[in-house]
């Protein structure tokens, strides 16, 4: 044999050991296991379901042991495309979404259903579609709640056998037809222009009220000043008489006083007699007119008719 083919065959032998080696080493290195956090991996041996790991470290058994699914438990999102719906009265809309899922059991969730976010996103589109076909097209974008709330429900029932749990839905978008757009539109602005005309007219009527309530208010004022106004003047009024008639009072008792004294009555009746004579010095010429006595001599008897007595 020849020493060359010798050589070429020991090489081979020991390309394939070195082949051996790698493909088990690479066996072993596979065989750890390190799973993060918030995941879930799932361990089959020799194809039938063993353990779920969780984050931390693990170590399979090489050829064994393999890990079949890897379960994400963070909470994810999943849009759900467009898709047509019509609604109760009969106008095409075009409705998409977002479901928040997140997985609580990874084993239902590997086999339960064989992808459950594609499962998950059928559910919600004819569960949309269904509930939408219940409303009128104004209750669709009034009702939306309604329509999230319903989507969850039926989700989480469908979700109880699958390992998930839907928190929530959310519509993002509820797109009619352009036409019934347009009608939309113009329904709004109408609307609108109600709202303002009728604000308008609010507004006139509450300054109209305002004002006439100014003017009642003013026109109050001023009749109770002038009320408060002739109520002080009937006062002052009273005062003042009440006043003249204290001073006259006052001078009728003092007259009185100095008559009862001695000298007194005669005192009065001179001082008659002066502003008498004073009074008729103030008279013109025609209006002056005196009746004399008989007698100019006698002067108590002059006085006397003019109603002046004298001491005889």
């Amino acid at each position: 044999m020849d020493l060359s083919n010798i050589n070429n065959m020991e090489l081979i032998i020991l390309a394939i050991w070195g082949a051996l080696f790698l493909y088990l080493a690479v066996k072993f290195f596979q065989a750890i296991c390190l799973v993060p956090t918030q995941s879930a991996y799932i361990v089959e041996r020799l194809g039938k379901y063993r353990c779920t790991l969780e984050a931390g470290f693990h170590l399979l058994l090489p050829f064994i042991d393999k890990v079949a699914f890897i379960q994400d438990l963070k909470e994810e999102t999943i849009d759900v495309p467009p898709q047509e719906c019509f609604s109760k009265d009969e106008v095409n809309v075009e409705v998409d979404g977002v479901i928040y899922i997140q997985v609580v059991d990874s084993v239902k969730a590997s086999y339960g259903i064989t992808d459950y976010r594609f499962a998950a996103m059928q559910l919600a589109q004819t569960t949309t579609r269904s509930v939408i076909g219940t409303l009128d097209l104004d209750r669709t974008f009034e009702e939306r709640d309604i329509i999230s709330a319903k989507v969850v429900e039926v989700l989480d029932k469908a979700g109880e056998s699958w390992g998930i749990r839907v928190h929530r839905y959310e519509i993002k978008n509820i797109t009619p037809p352009l036409t019934v757009k347009n009608a939309m539109e113009l329904q709004v602005n109408a609307e609108r222009e109600r709202k303002a005309i009728l604000a308008k007219s609010l507004g006139d009527k509450a300054s109209r009220i305002n004002r006439s309530e100014g003017l009642k208010t003013e026109m109050i004022n001023i009749s109770e000043g002038e009320m408060q106004r002739r109520i002080n003047s009937a006062e002052g009024k009273a005062e003042e008489i009440l006043a003249i008639a204290r001073a006259t009072g006052d001078s009728i008792a003092k007259v009185a006083n100095a008559i009862s004294q001695p000298g007194g009555k005669q005192a009065l009746e001179m001082q008659l007699s002066e502003q008498y004579l004073q009074q008729m010095k103030g008279l013109s010429q025609e209006s002056r007119k005196v009746i004399l006595p008989a007698n100019l001599l006698d002067f108590n008897q002059w006085l006397g008719t003019l109603g002046i007595k004298t001491k005889g």
